[in-house]
């Protein structure tokens, strides 16, 4: 399964069969959204920094909505939750969204507002790559992150929305949440390009991996 990082909140899935599966496609953050096309797209919520499907190429299949879906062979599931610690009163809904590539779980958790509760770690657990948002604000903080992190154990995770260079929108950087896991001897922190690669074999180690991705450039 290869990533691509886009920026923001939007990251590009494709697997061996060449199936491609994009997230939040962004519009008006401070930069444009790369030239992209994709079969699927999913969008947690209706905000222009997350919904700009008119941004991607070809006719993909949007999934906008909570469910279980079957789109070009894969099962995607869309999880309601909300964008804030209020129920949704504050910024509404958001969904999160878990696929399988390559045998390989993900779950975006786009704009997740909500500390962690029972259920929602219950359905979230079992993920061996999650992506999570650390720049708080609009979005639960480095501090909340770090407690899903913690209570969810996936393998690998990617954090997403915190403040790049170049980006107009008011959250903060991710040096936050990485420096909590400064000390944490079971975790590692993976500086790498905009792209990566993955497959079962590695997620196969005792630590969890803070893969830290650069933006692709358009």
């Amino acid at each position: 399964m290869k990533i691509e990082y886009l920026g923001h909140s939007c990251f590009l899935f494709e697997d061996e069969k060449g199936v491609r599966l994009l997230t939040d496609p962004y519009d008006g953050v401070g930069f444009p959204l790369p030239r992209v096309s994709a079969d699927i797209v999913t969008v947690s919520h209706n905000h222009f920094d997350h919904n700009h499907i008119g941004g991607v190429d070809g006719e993909p299949t949007v999934l906008d909505s909570g469910g279980t879906f079957r789109v070009k062979g894969l099962s995607v599931e869309g999880v309601p939750c909300f964008h804030d610690g209020a129920q949704g009163r504050l910024r509404g809904k958001n969904l999160i969204f878990k696929f399988c590539f390559d045998g390989i779980s993900v779950a975006h958790l786009g704009d997740l507002g909500e500390r962690p509760y029972d259920a929602l770690v219950a359905t979230l657990r079992g993920t061996d790559v999650m992506l999570i948002p650390v720049g708080g604000n609009y979005t639960i903080d480095a501090r909340t992150a770090k407690e899903y992190v913690g209570l969810v154990k996936p393998s690998v995770v990617i954090p997403m929305h915190y403040k790049t260079a170049g980006l107009t929108i008011d959250i903060s950087s991710a040096e936050g949440f990485l420096g909590l896991f400064t000390s944490e001897k079971d975790v590692q922190i993976v500086r790498g390009g905009n792209s990566v690669t993955l497959s079962r074999s590695d997620l196969g180690s005792s630590k969890t991996k803070i893969l830290v991705l650069e933006r692709k450039k358009a």
